[in-house]
């Protein structure tokens, strides 16, 4: 019985979530409902302490990133850089190639270590310009960004700085390195295979005779200058942005050590607050290099932003405050689920596939399903059962780096669920729905998880690592 609780509030908000209801309301109502039916006594508790606490936690490292990036993807479009690329992407590979550019730019920027929902904001202006102009349907674009920034370069390709393929480096001792000729060779599988899918999408479309669409919501405002900047400078506002990025990230690990400490300038004693800064030196590497870009776009382009800053700036914050939120929600939608009884019964329930590499992938990628979060569920997955995969692994002869690659590529699989924070995200960033555009990110899903398997084919069958 505590199962069928489990997938009934999964199905429910789901179900919501496609048919457009809000997640801010429909999130805490599927968990507390989940709650409901299995321990009565524990709704007010787990809603003021598990789910209010997750979500608040969320916000609170969060929301700076959804708020700079908002701001940042508002000024990269205000400023006529998007219209600028747009318009040498267009010069250099023609319109018909409008899908391919996307996917690389987001591709790019994730390997470049940007934050996946930075890059929907930093995208999204001159996706939207360009398949305008080449008369793509706007219901293509949030498929383009998933392949390009929710796939490869988020967990398969060897290297890439995403936290879901930080996270296995914890439990088996590998590096962000690790498998590199299999995590290469699913990048190849989902990019190529990605790429035909969307493609063939695309010449549908032009086949029926339907163009970028009429009536829709969140459309990026023209430039209205007269001179568009050189593509170069246009592009180089993202480009500092990931190479900033890095650069940070390795420099406040140096500066500031393993914790922060100081003493509030508070009239009467107060403990010193310690900030350990492992676990937000990523973050703050983010929002700093965001704020060089923003800086950036200023610099070169003051003119073009400076009469329209107010109102565009209103409008950032108010799509970050909605992305967060969203995200947010859903993240103590996932921390209830993980708590209750029917949680564990699919834990236990997934220790009966008796193949190593199977288990873990099988594992990782429902339980991100079912949280809705491919970090949640990989470190869920791993906290409870790293040490049996690992004895199950060296039982048959399997490097630790493989059991890496396949929990980082299995975590980006199912978490895409019509539920997922960085799903709702995409679709209220872009201004479309479920209905619209959701069928074609859950063809990448399936996409990627199922290179997940052929990742797991290709070692056993070549012995490549």
């Amino acid at each position: 019985m505590s199962f069928i609780i489990v997938l009934a509030a999964l199905g429910f908000l789901m179900l919501a979530a496609y048919r457009g209801y809000s997640v801010i309301l429909f999130a805490p109502i599927a968990a507390m409902g989940a709650v409901l039916l299995s321990d009565p006594s524990l709704v007010a508790p787990m809603f003021t302490g598990l789910y209010m606490e997750r979500l608040a936690g969320f916000v609170r490292l969060y929301f700076p990133v959804f708020l700079l990036g908002a701001l940042f993807g508002k000024l990269i479009e205000l400023s006529g850089f998007s219209k600028s690329i747009v318009s040498a992407t267009i010069g250099l590979v023609g319109a018909r190639r409008a899908i391919l550019c996307i996917v690389l730019v987001c591709a790019l920027l994730t390997y470049g270590g940007v934050s996946l929902f930075v890059v929907v904001f930093a995208v999204y202006p001159f996706a939207a310009d360009l398949f305008r102009r080449a008369n793509i349907p706007k219901r293509l674009i949030p498929g383009t960004i998933a392949l390009g920034a929710f796939t490869f370069t988020m967990d398969s390709l060897p290297g890439t700085p995403q936290i879901q393929n930080i996270i296995p480096t914890s439990f088996f001792g590998t590096n962000a390195w690790a498998a590199p000729w299999l995590g290469v060779s699913g990048g190849i599988f989902i990019f190529i295979v990605g790429l035909t899918y969307l493609e063939s999408r695309r010449r549908r479309a032009a086949i029926a005779g339907e163009g970028y669409g009429e009536d829709l919501l969140n459309e990026p405002e023209m430039f209205e200058g007269n001179k568009l900047a050189h593509p170069l400078v246009a592009l180089f506002p993202l480009v500092l942005v990931a190479l900033s990025n890095k650069l940070f990230t390795d420099l406040i690990g140096r500066f500031y050590g393993t914790s922060v400490s100081f003493s509030p300038a508070v009239v009467g004693k107060a403990a010193d607050i310690v900030q350990p800064v492992s676990k937000v030196a990523g973050i703050w590497a983010v929002e700093g290099a965001l704020l060089l870009g923003i800086l950036c776009v200023f610099a070169f382009a003051w003119k073009s932003i400076a009469a329209r800053f107010v109102s565009g700036s209103k409008a950032a914050i108010g799509g970050a405050l909605l992305a967060s939120i969203n995200t947010a929600s859903e993240y103590g939608f996932g921390a209830v689920i993980a708590a209750l009884p029917g949680f564990r019964a699919v834990a236990d329930a997934l220790h009966a596939i008796p193949n190593p590499l199977v288990n873990e992938a099988v594992t990782v990628t429902a339980l991100a399903g079912v949280t809705g979060s491919a970090s949640g569920g990989m470190g869920i997955a791993l906290g409870a059962m790293a040490d049996t995969f690992i004895r199950h692994a060296q039982a048959a002869g399997i490097p630790m780096e493989v059991l890496h690659r396949v929990a980082a590529m299995a975590s980006g699989g199912m978490d895409t669920l019509p539920h997922n924070g960085a799903v709702i995200t995409l679709l209220a960033v872009t201004g479309l729905t479920h209905r619209q555009s959701y069928r074609d990110i859950f063809a990448v899903t399936v996409i990627k998880t199922l290179a997940v398997f052929v990742v797991i084919g290709i070692y056993y069958l070549t012995g490549l690592v």
